[in-house]
């Protein structure tokens, strides 16, 4: 090998680097666009198992059905918006009328029950409060800044919005949009194992998604009546919330722990801790115990194995290694890129004995 070989060796090299520089940084600045994709693709493989039984069993033509399908989608979501908007205007106007000083004594009164509550139980945790000087760190003003930010962001959000409803309607009505998008990358040879991978993809999770809802379904149904019996107020608004952070994997059950302990807690401030407060946020913390006992033994056991046939700790390793590697965003997307990257191993790797075991169910 001479020079000349070698310097166009490191000239390739140093192309190629610069190439997926380039492509990262392009990536980089269309994030938002590849959100509303990732996004519309979610709708659409939801969307799916509705549109073809409007096709199939009402006889619908695939534009009307997909018309139709948008039009539920997009009730549902209004309905949501619906949901929290009153809750969402009374909580404004409670914060644009906020007096800082009052809110910091009623915290203060709250404080001051709490320390004697635990003296009577001969827990003294005073000391170790003043040491810290909690109350005087706390910021009171950020609650108005907060909700600034909030509104803000309306704005792009209704351009986001917009962008998703587009898209997914595309991808609703032709189906083979984004494959036909994905074949112009690969060679001929590959293009009928790819379109059976994206078929039994695109089966595998819709199937998964829509088990997703029916678990978010029974999660809301078991916290509304909990929090309803409890007494806690919009406990229909809360039960909803709570039951969409589970769809984080282990994160975003502690995350609904806390919001719904918090919320009925800030809902009795001016109530006597012990009778009121401690008790009631008692009785939502086994309302939420046992909405977890159900899910966790029931209701995700039951989606995992029928949708993406995957055994329950072997989805359980996936979504820690992808905690582990990509944070939050790694939590979500896990199970579903697992899936896919399995269907795509069978296709194309069928032979080898390790994707054998990891795929004898698909």
């Amino acid at each position: 090998m001479n020079s000349k070989d070698i310097a166009n060796g490191i000239l390739r090299a140093f192309g190629i680097m610069l190439a997926i520089a380039l492509l990262l940084y392009f990536f980089y600045k269309i994030e938002s666009v590849i959100i509303y994709l990732t996004i519309a693709v979610v709708i659409s493989l939801i969307g799916r198992p509705i549109v073809l039984f409007l096709e199939k069993r009402l006889k619908f033509k695939n534009t009307i059905a997909v018309i139709v399908t948008m039009l539920l989608l997009i009730s549902l979501f209004v309905g949501l918006v619906l949901l929290f908007i009153p809750l969402i205007i009374k909580q404004g106007h409670n914060l644009s009328l906020l007096d800082i000083d009052k809110l910091q004594t009623n915290i203060e009164n709250l404080y001051q029950q709490v320390i004697s509550y635990f003296k009577v139980n001969n827990i003294n945790i005073e000391q170790s409060f003043k040491d810290s000087s909690l109350l005087s760190k706390i910021d009171y003003s950020i609650i108005p800044d907060f909700l600034n930010s909030i509104i803000s962001g309306l704005g792009s959000f209704s351009i986001g919005l917009f962008s998703v409803l587009f898209i997914s309607f595309f991808f609703l009505k032709d189906s083979k949009l984004f494959e036909n998008g994905l074949l112009i990358f690969i060679p001929d040879s590959k293009e009928t194992r790819l379109t059976n991978s994206l078929n039994k993809i695109k089966d595998l999770l819709s199937r998964y998604f829509v088990g997703l809802i029916f678990q978010i379904l029974i999660i809301f149904i078991i916290y509304t009546i909990g929090l309803l019996i409890v007494g806690v107020e919009n406990a229909v608004v809360i039960a909803f919330l709570c039951a969409l952070l589970n769809l984080i994997p282990y994160v975003g059950p502690l995350i609904g722990c806390f919001l719904m302990l918090t919320l009925t807690m800030t809902s009795n401030l001016d109530q006597g801790f012990v009778d009121i407060v401690f008790t009631k946020t008692l009785w939502v913390f086994v309302v939420f115990i046992i909405g977890q006992l159900i899910d966790n033994f029931f209701s995700q056991p039951f989606i995992f194995s029928k949708s993406v046939k995957s055994h329950p700790l072997e989805i359980f390793l996936i979504i820690l290694i992808a905690g582990i590697l990509f944070g939050v965003v790694g939590l979500i997307v896990a199970v579903p890129a697992y899936t896919a990257i399995k269907v795509i191993l069978k296709e194309f790797l069928s032979e080898n004995q390790i994707v054998k075991k990891l795929t004898k169910d698909l």
